[in-house]
């Protein structure tokens, strides 16, 4: 289901970036990625015509067809594939450390354990910061018990220092009887555990394990789920993945046995738990925790890790159904390459957890290419291996039976064994002469040569997987026409070649009708139904869209011109023909113009539709525009230099008047302030007159209104307010003179 959805998503995002409309629905339905490669590959670019968008009837046809296409994949038959060499490439890319480091000890654990699982050789070197982090963590009193614990993992990948075993042991071994929720209790015993594998000397055994063990079980729920503490009611699916991965841990710190009671309780909590197992039509199973805190995949890794980690702890065996857990296997390569580093570790360490548990190591049966091409006489190829890519134990491999997708009764291959190709590791088998290009679900079956590998690995039972048999469709009796209506007799007909470019020239009236018709059959000659036939005509000002039907091999369509006016807007002219045929098997899947029609319709009435509007380009609306040349205006014609100059004259002539006027007034400065503060507020003022008369200048200049208008009311306010002061000066030195 997973895939369904990252398909349906990409599919999506083609659209966006093609021109449907214009290729008239060429975008076949694509069942898978192989495909989708094969498909441009052989030359089959016809939905990439133009760069034009869609408008609203065009969106509604490709909305349709996404929907095809995307529920043709999401059905119970999928091909899952195991982790490959791109999983080792995104992991090196994803786990990128800074200056040498990674940001926390916990990433820093969660890189170094990816790249163990999926054996990288060229990772990058921490294992220096790595260790000295490890020391810092550990010989730090007051670090919490999480990163104990991941640095006690680092540890033991890394195989760092062991000097503070021992000190770390003392305080972490007090901590499980005295913890009060699952977290304390998790961490300290797992870390308990790291310290003994890594310091089998160091004391880290414990006295009360019975206690401890009935501790955690005591948090445990009916169905299977955990509490995080006593004190909080609400139970967890994440939580039960901690709980058993903590009792495994006291099974192997206990100084004696646990009774085998208490295991067996705890068994029969895992089965509880698997009953609420959540599955998808494809056949993946995952667990939900309903709090909706915690992702799916951190919950399903988080089960995952504490189911295998309780089975290889316990005694006895755990009985879980097979196909649940191949279903949580296929669950987490569905996912396929995750982009979150937590997400993609969470992903590999739970695949490296299944290969490596006492319940059943799964096996991942694959086919390379699902697309299987007749033209080039193709092989069916499988693989079958371990999720992690592992090479399984001797095995046969057995097609039950190949049937054409939604037709169970018809099977064209039966109980057929596979060739094993030991150079290529693969199962490979010759399709018979009979199989015509087509969808099969084709049913495999595993069969082990040792019956004891039975008991260890997990199959499957039967597997589907979907498989797309293409070839040439052949094409003949391919014709346009134009019919006269009244009689249906012939008036104009043209032969076409759809190896070769077609230019057909038509003329028609609405009295006519246009038939295109050809014919499809496959290479055994069998009739041939493509997922699209479609019919374009192409007006400048309007776009309409045909289905052609079929009877047997035989195609036809016929466009009645009388019926069609008030659709077609009354728009007489040019009309351009496109031709789409594609399907996904159909490897000579076509997107062709075949010509014109001069249409001549009658003169549209008065309430008749109009034609919508054309969607418009972005690319042309807020693309480059065309260069803009504008010539600019000559100047008007200004007076010689000489009267300009004597115009200037003219106007300083008042100017020096007033100063001749002022020395005929007697100016003097005999009035001027002797005393020291009123003769600062006279020159102050007189400052501030002239940077008014100074702001005029510069106003007519070169500086704006706005500017001019906010300096002059700082100035004005300047100016008034020494003025004042001089004038109250002025004022009450006349006053005392008058007095006296």
């Amino acid at each position: 289901m997973l895939q369904c959805l990252s398909f349906a998503s990409k599919l999506y995002s083609l659209w966006k970036l093609i021109d449907l409309k214009s290729a008239a629905g060429a975008l076949v339905v694509y069942v898978n990625a192989d495909f989708f490669v094969q498909f441009l590959v052989s030359g089959l670019e016809v939905s990439m015509a133009t760069g034009r968008r869609l408008g609203s009837r065009g969106d509604a046809i490709v909305l349709l067809l996404l929907i095809v296409a995307a529920g043709s994949i999401c059905t119970s038959a999928t091909n899952f594939q195991p982790v490959s060499d791109s999983h080792r490439s995104a992991a090196v890319e994803i786990f990128t450390p800074v200056d040498g480091s990674f940001e926390s000890i916990e990433e820093t654990y969660e890189a170094v354990q990816t790249f163990k699982i999926l054996g990288i050789e060229a990772k990058p070197d921490v294992r220096v910061t790595a260790c000295t982090l490890v020391s810092e963590v550990l010989g730090a009193s007051s670090s919490p018990l999480k990163e104990l614990f991941y640095a006690l993992k680092v540890s033991s990948l890394l195989k760092c220092d062991a000097s503070q075993f021992e000190a770390t042991a003392s305080r972490l071994k007090s901590i499980p009887s005295n913890a009060k929720s699952l977290n304390d209790l998790y961490y300290s015993i797992a870390a308990l555990v790291l310290i003994k594998n890594q310091s089998p000397e160091a004391d880290v055994l414990l006295d009360d394990a019975d206690g401890v063990f009935q501790a955690i079980k005591a948090l445990s729920q009916s169905d299977g789920r955990w509490r995080y503490s006593s004190d909080n009611p609400a139970s967890s699916t994440y939580a039960a993945g901690m709980a058993l991965e903590a009792l495994a841990g006291v099974i192997s710190l206990a100084t004696k046995d646990i009774g085998k009671s208490r295991i067996n309780v705890v068994k029969s909590d895992i089965l509880k738990l698997f009953d609420s197992i959540e599955k998808y039509d494809d056949g993946t199973f995952y667990f939900d925790d309903k709090s909706g805190t915690v992702s799916s995949l951190a919950t399903t890794s988080s089960v995952v890790q504490g189911v295998t980690a309780f089975a290889s702890a316990a005694s006895g065996t755990l009985n879980l159904p097979e196909d649940k857990i191949l279903g949580l296997t296929k669950y987490f390569l569905s996912i396929g390459i995750p982009g979150d580093a937590k997400e993609f570790f969470n992903q590999v360490n739970s695949l490296s957890c299944l290969e490596n548990s006492r319940v059943s190591i799964p096996l991942i049966l694959a086919l390379p290419a699902t697309v299987i091409s007749l033209t080039k006489k193709d092989k069916l190829k499988v693989k079958v291996t371990t999720a992690l890519s592992s090479r399984s134990p001797p095995l046969s491999v057995k097609v039950v039976s190949a049937s054409i997708s939604g037709s169970k009764d018809v099977s064209v291959i039966e109980n057929q064994e596979l060739v094993f190709d030991e150079e290529g590791a693969l199962h490979v088998l010759d399709l018979p002469a009979s199989i015509d290009v087509g969808k099969y679900i084709f049913v495999f079956e595993i069969v082990f040569h040792n019956s004891k590998d039975g008991k260890i690995y997990a199959p499957g039972g039967q597997t589907k997987v979907p498989v797309h048999v293409s070839g040439t469709i052949k094409i003949e009796k391919f014709e346009i026409s134009v019919l006269d209506s009244d009689v249906g007799s012939i008036d104009t007909q043209k032969q076409l070649n759809f190896e070769t470019e077609n230019d057909v020239s038509l003329d028609a009236n609405h009295l006519q009708k246009l038939r295109l018709s050809f014919q499809l059959s496959t290479p055994q000659g069998n009739a041939f139904k493509p997922h699209q036939a479609i019919l374009k005509l192409k007006h400048e000002k309007a776009e309409h869209i045909f289905m052609i039907g079929n009877s047997g091999k035989h195609f036809q369509v016929i466009l009645d011109f009388l019926g069609l006016v008030e659709k077609f807007f009354y728009l007489s002219g040019r009309y351009d023909i496109q031709l789409t045929v594609g399907d996904t098997v159909m490897e000579n899947s076509f997107y062709q113009a075949i010509g014109h029609v001069e249409l001549d319709l009658p003169e549209a009435p008065e309430k008749a539709p109009r034609p919508p509007l054309q969607s418009v380009d972005p690319f042309l609306r807020y693309g480059a525009k065309g260069e803009i040349s504008h010539i600019f205006r000559s100047p008007e014609k200004r007076p010689p230099e000489n009267l300009s100059l004597a115009f200037l004259v003219l106007t300083l002539l008042p100017f020096l008047g007033f100063l001749v006027g002022l020395l005929k007034l007697g100016l003097n400065l005999k009035n001027f302030p002797s005393a020291s503060v009123p003769a600062m507020f006279a020159i102050l003022f007189h400052v501030g007159i002239g940077a008014i008369l100074s702001l005029y200048a510069l106003f007519w200049l070169k500086m704006d209104l706005f500017t001019t208008l906010k300096t002059l009311s700082l100035l004005g306010a300047f100016a008034m307010f020494v003025g004042h002061r001089i004038l109250s000066h002025v004022a009450s030195s006349s006053s005392k003179l008058k007095s006296a």
